[in-house]
């Protein structure tokens, strides 16, 4: 399943920051990924390995540059599904409660 394999790339923190670098700036290289990262370049192409099977990260090369871009797609899908209808509830609660307030104060 497609959405294990994002739940497994945002489980990790290294890779989570690698994420919110590409957030900041995308399109950077591995090497100026890595100068962000306390570890080799070898760890830092796994990490993006996972985050390039759980298609949260594309490659494009320029010349005999790799860049690295963030694709929030796979971000959005697991919102739609896991966050936004615990939010409508939320929201519909304080919409409901500011009501009531409203109400009362008249």
């Amino acid at each position: 399943m497609h959405a294990d394999l994002v739940f497994k790339a945002l489980g990790d923190p290294t890779r989570r920051k690698l994420l919110d670098l590409l957030c900041e700036k995308n399109g950077r290289t591995l090497g100026q990924l890595c100068e962000n990262l306390d570890m080799a370049r070898q760890s830092a192409t796994q990490h993006i390995g996972i985050l390039e099977a759980a298609n949260l990260v594309t490659t494009v090369r320029r010349g005999r540059e790799k860049l690295h871009f963030i694709n929030p797609v796979p971000l959005h899908e697991v919102y739609e599904r896991w966050v936004r209808k615990f939010e409508h509830q939320r929201l519909t609660l304080l919409h409901d409660l500011k009501k009531e307030l409203e109400g009362e104060q008249r």
